[in-house]
Formats: C-alpha cells, structure tokens, sequence
C-alpha cells in the first residue's frame, strides 16, 4: 500500500511599494542560508489558518501589522523537492500586502541579516527557486492562481 499524500502548507506574504518588494536575508536557520527571500514566510501551524499564519509570521519577521481583509491572494504553488517521502510536497499560499501599521525591522536578528526592498524586476542572487518564480511571474504581469513546480510540467 502506498503511503498516505500529505502536503505542507506554508503562508508568504510579498509586501510591495511603488514596484518593489520587502526580501530579508536568510541566516542560521538551517534552510536556504545566504538566500534573499520573501520578507514573510512560514509554515501554517496545527489549528491555524492560512491567513492567520501569514498575519503572524508578518509581525514575527518583520514587526509590521496586517488586517487579514487586507491580504490579497497572488497565487496558490504546488511543488516538490522530487522525493519519494510523504512529506516531500508543499502547497505554499502567496498574498500580497500593500497597507500595513508599524515600521519595517528585523524582528529575529539571529535568522535574519539583512531586510531590504528590490525592484520586482531585478531580484538579487540567490533566492530560493520557488519565490523568484513567484516573483518574476507577478513582475511580468502572468502569476496564475494555481501553479506548480517541480512535477516536470
């Protein structure tokens, strides 16, 4: 019998201002070191909904506030690492935020080394494959609202 499929969701939140957008540089967490990425991350905890986990991984990361109703939905990507394991599968939700309360800081100073606005269109090196996908498809204007990655397709 074939293990049971499970997917493990995470909530992103892409902050954007005047064509750009918030990426903080990741450090000490064990995953994608020296990798800019999106300034709001998480997995999505037991009992909690997406939207709620994107409000708190905003205020976690970055000490800005955000009212769920403000949260605009870019895409939903499907992908895989390639592995065989039940777990290899995520399901990442992005939404988008362009009005907040607080000030843009590094809430967790031992994860993160730098936090900074890029333009859309010129994303710095490296970032992790599935974000820049992401974010170059919402810079060029052509992010579906279901996508994958990963598959082959």
């Amino acid at each position: 019998m074939q293990a049971l499929f499970q997917l493990v969701p995470a909530a992103y939140v892409v902050f954007r201002r005047e064509g750009q957008v918030l990426l903080q540089l990741r450090q000490n967490t064990g995953f994608m070191e020296g990798h800019w990425a999106c300034a709001a991350a998480g997995h999505v905890e037991a009992g909690e909904s997406v939207l709620a986990a994107a409000v708190r991984e905003a205020a976690e990361e970055t000490g800005l506030h955000l009212d769920p109703l403000d949260l605009l939905p870019l895409t939903t990507l499907h992908r895989t690492n390639g592995g065989d394991q039940a777990k290899s599968q995520r399901v990442d939700f992005f939404f988008a935020a362009t009005r907040w309360s607080g000030e843009v800081r590094i809430m967790e100073p031992d994860k993160c080394a730098a936090m900074q606005w890029f333009d859309v269109d010129q994303l710095p090196d490296p970032m992790p494959e599935h974000e820049r996908y992401v974010l170059q498809h919402l810079a060029g204007g052509s992010l579906p609202a279901i996508a994958t990655l990963g598959f082959g397709d």
